[in-house]
C-alpha cells in the first residue's frame, strides 16, 4: 500500500523529516505519536503533496507508483485522503455539490460512469446513515459556520464518500469532546476493510481506546525511533514524552 524509505523534507531551508522509513499494508491502522515539532504533520502534508515542503532524498511508493510523480489532485484520486487538522470553510459551495463533484471526479479518473442525480443522493443518504452525520450539516455549505467538532464529522463524511485506499487522520482527535470523539472513531471503524488503510495522527492515547490500532510509531526530531503494538501507546502515556527525549527507550 504505502512504502516510504530514508524520507527527508524541510521547510524554509529548515530539516524537518530526518530519514523517515515506515511500510503501510492493506489492512492495517497505523498510529504515529509523538511531540508537538516531530514532524508528524509534515508527513502528512509531504504525502499529501503540500508544496511548502521541500524533499530532499528518499522515495514514497503508494500501490507501486512513485508518488513524487502525482500533484495532489492526482494524489487523492488515487486513494489517498488527508483529514486536515484544521478543516477549512468554503462558503456559498454546498456539501452536495462540493460531494457529487469530487466523487464523479474519481470515477472520471479511474474510467466509470459518472453517478446520476438519483444514485448520488441514495449514495449521500447510505454514507450519512453510516457514520451518524446529521442532514442539517451536509444541507449547508462546506464547514460553514460549523463547530471544530462538526467539521471533523463532515471530514468523516467526506472519507465515507471517497472510499480512499489509503486515509490519513492528522490530529483528528484535537478538540473534540468525547461524544464527537465517539462519532468520529466509529465511523472511521466502520470504514476499515481488507483493502484499505488508515495512519492516525496524534498527540494522545484516547483516541486509540477506539480507534484500535495494529501498529504504533514514535515520531520524535523527524524519525520514527520506536514502533510496537497498540500497548506502545500506553507506555507513551503512562512515561510521557520525556521517556523519549532522555532517550530510554
Amino acid at each position: 500500500m504505502l512504502s516510504i524509505k530514508n524520507l527527508h523534507a524541510s521547510i524554509d531551508g529548515k530539516k524537518i523529516l530526518n530519514g523517515i522509513n515506515l511500510e503501510v499494508k492493506p489492512g492495517e491502522v497505523h498510529a504515529i505519536m509523538g511531540p508537538n515539532g516531530s514532524g508528524k504533520s509534515t508527513l502528512a502534508s509531504v504525502l499529501a503533496g503540500r508544496e511548502i515542503f521541500k524533499v530532499t532524498e528518499g522515495e514514497i511508493l503508494f500501490n507501486g507508483k512513485n508518488i513524487f510523480d502525482l500533484n495532489p489532485e492526482e494524489r487523492a484520486k488515487e486513494g489517498l485522503f488527508l483529514s486536515f487538522q484544521y478543516p477549512i470553510e468554503i462558503p456559498g459551495v454546498s456539501m452536495v455539490n462540493f460531494m457529487r463533484t469530487a466523487v464523479n471526479e474519481h470515477h472520471k479518473y479511474h474510467n466509470i460512469e459518472p453517478l446520476s442525480a438519483q444514485d448520488f443522493l441514495k449514495l449521500m443518504r447510505d454514507k450519512k446513515k453510516l457514520v451518524e452525520i446529521d442532514s442539517r450539516l451536509t444541507n449547508r455549505s462546506v464547514n460553514e459556520g460549523f463547530s471544530g467538532g462538526e467539521k471533523k464529522k463532515n471530514e468523516i463524511f467526506q472519507m465515507a464518500m471517497l472510499e480512499p485506499k489509503l486515509a490519513i487522520l492528522d490530529e483528528t482527535d484535537s478538540g473534540l469532546d468525547i461524544d464527537a470523539l465517539r462519532v468520529v472513531a466509529n465511523g472511521v471503524n466502520k470504514l476499515k476493510t481488507s483493502d484499505n488503510s488508515t495512519i492516525v495522527i496524534t498527540h494522545y492515547q484516547r483516541l486509540l481506546d477506539y480507534i484500535v490500532p495494529d501498529v504504533v510509531h514514535i515520531l520524535y526530531d523527524g524519525k520514527i525511533v520506536k514502533t510496537g503494538g497498540k500497548e506502545l501507546a500506553l507506555v507513551l502515556e503512562d512515561k510521557g514524552y520525556d521517556w523519549i527525549k532522555n532517550g530510554k527507550y
